[in-house]
């Protein structure tokens, strides 16, 4: 494909993608400043974008809809079998975080490379037509008496490493026993942090299983971060022996070496997280923001104790097992640390450390962490360091469309405890976009966003059809202006957009699609990874 046509307004610095791919605003060296951010102005200092596709219009279409020139490729689906020991792609697809095959070499293949793919729940409703259970005769209370109905629930959630190539211009997946596997709801994984072993967990060094994994991110030394969404899915869905204690957690997965086990990181404590964007402090410490995704909850980060080492991968896997959790008090403008040993609030209400990072939520709003409405994503912008926080609604204080918001933390350092923030851009009939989720910024710092709404055709929604996936420029003269890029299929959500180093392909997940890409032999349409290309200037 020629790479003017997708994206031609993202230039051509392959390092700036891996840059913002892996939220690494701060090793960038560009010098654009966030000083514009305080009167929610552009600078003007990017040249106007010309887009390199008609904006599509809102639609209720069955498809995977693209601007003319663009065409897209199913590479998995639910069910596909992804080695010889039979795993299978899992369901409701969500996060993708696409690896080049040589990053360790320091490469930047656009042609081959692994993806992890996250799996965020199950659906026993569409696993009951395939064994022939009739609904109205099941209770989630009974599960243990279906075991096959259990085993494909446990099958369903987690997430899968798959190897990946470019041939013949379509994308698709290679069947590899070296890389492709699964971790689900049995995989053994370990615990690290402070929480390891500890009251909180009820004693647990190692727990039994992922989900509830939504979406993400990419760390510096090339692993995946998958994020534990919610708690309650086991009990929710009947599992039995479910320790909700043992899950909303961040995960840390090497799709290259399936030997390294499986970790939850408890020092980035326990809530819905939504994402894990990673970055850097001027001092060399990991950042990483993490959102917490329900309505009336907070805004988080963490920074490690030890340095990011960029000359040995191996020295930094245990960096996330050790920092300082922090909460956003946005009215003081200010990140409140969650620590235990200096904070009488704290030591007053909890028991130790794990106490607090095991129940951050109640322990965040204790030191004044500002309630918001439905943290979800959070990306590091690739130029200016600045922090973009998707905030999806919150229909119980009227907020049903959302809005973005733009962090600029102090000196440009994520170190820093202090901050200034503003709305980028606000949900609804102006901007033309709702309910805000995942985010991806491409090499220009064009942010690409993805909604997560159900319309009908006559809730507040209805205007607004199917979930879309729009580019939003951060700067120049179309500064926060939404052009709407895909529309999803009908019942679908279209989640974790993430651009190869080229820029010549957008891998997109399309999540619990109504009837669109059929289970085989079913009536229900199947959750499935895509790639994106465009092909009319070949």
């Amino acid at each position: 494909m020629d790479r003017r046509l997708f994206l031609t307004y993202v230039g051509s610095s392959t390092a700036a993608l891996v840059a913002a791919s892996s939220g690494i605003g701060a090793l960038t060296g560009h010098a654009m400043t966030a000083n514009h951010l305080m009167d929610g102005k552009p600078s003007g200092k990017v040249k106007p974008l010309t887009t390199p596709f008609k904006p599509l219009n809102r639609t209720w279409e069955n498809d995977l809809v693209l601007p003319n020139g663009y065409t897209y490729n199913i590479v998995a689906s639910y069910g596909d079998k992804i080695n010889s020991k039979g795993e299978i792609f899992g369901d409701a697809a969500d996060l993708t975080v696409y690896f080049p095959i040589d990053s360790l070499q320091g490469g930047t293949n656009s042609e081959e490379g692994l993806i992890w793919v996250n799996h965020e729940f199950p659906e026993p409703e569409n696993y009951m037509q395939m064994l022939g259970i009739n609904p109205a005769n099941f209770k989630k209370e009974n599960l243990a008496n279906y075991p096959d109905l259990l085993k494909l629930e446990k099958e369903a959630v987690g997430g899968s490493v798959i190897h990946v190539k470019k041939e013949n211009g379509k994308w698709k997946l290679i069947q590899d026993d070296k890389y492709n596997r699964r971790v689900d709801g049995t995989t053994k994984i370990e615990l690290t942090g402070p929480a390891r072993g500890s009251k909180a967990v009820n004693g647990a060094t190692s727990v039994e299983g992922s989900l509830g994994n939504c979406s993400g991110g990419r760390t510096l030394w090339n692993t995946a971060l998958s994020c534990e969404e919610n708690t309650e899915y086991g009990s929710s869905y009947g599992w039995p022996n479910f320790d909700n204690s043992h899950y909303g957690w961040v995960v840390e997965v090497d799709p290259f070496d399936p030997s390294r086990p499986v970790r939850k990181h408890t020092a980035l404590g326990r809530f819905a997280h939504e994402n894990a964007a990673m970055g850097l402090t001027k001092d060399g410490r990991v950042v990483v923001y993490m959102g917490d995704d329900k309505g009336d909850e907070c805004f988080y980060k963490f920074i490690s104790k030890k340095k990011f080492n960029p000359g040995n991968r191996e020295a930094n896997f245990d960096i996330l097992e050790e920092g300082t959790l922090y909460v956003a008090n946005l009215g003081k403008q200010q990140w409140i640390a969650l620590d235990y040993a200096t904070n009488t609030v704290l030591q007053n209400q909890f028991d130790d450390q794990a106490d607090v990072l095991a129940n951050a939520r109640l322990a965040a709003k204790a030191v004044g962490g500002t309630k918001l409405d439905r943290p979800e994503d959070v990306e590091i912008h690739p130029h200016d360091n600045s922090v973009f926080l998707a905030l999806t609604n919150n229909s119980g204080h009227g907020n049903f469309h959302g809005q973005i918001v733009r962090f600029a933390p102090e000196n440009e350092d994520h170190g820093s405890d202090n901050f200034t923030f503003e709305v980028f851009i606000a949900g609804g009939q102006q901007s033309g976009i709702t309910c805000p989720d995942n985010l991806h910024f491409d090499s220009k710092g064009n942010l690409w966003v993805v909604e997560d709404f159900s319309a009908t055709e006559d809730n507040v929604y209805a205007a607004y059809k199917n979930c879309g996936v729009f580019m939003i420029p951060t700067d120049g003269k179309n500064y926060g202006e939404p052009h709407q890029f895909a529309s999803g299929p009908l019942g679908c959500e279209v989640t974790g957009p993430w651009l190869t180093p080229d820029e010549t392909t957008l891998f997109l997940d399309v999540q619990h699609p109504s009837t669109w890409n059929p289970y085989p032999g079913q009536s229900f349409g199947r959750s499935c990874l895509v790639a994106v290309q465009g092909g009319h200037f070949k």
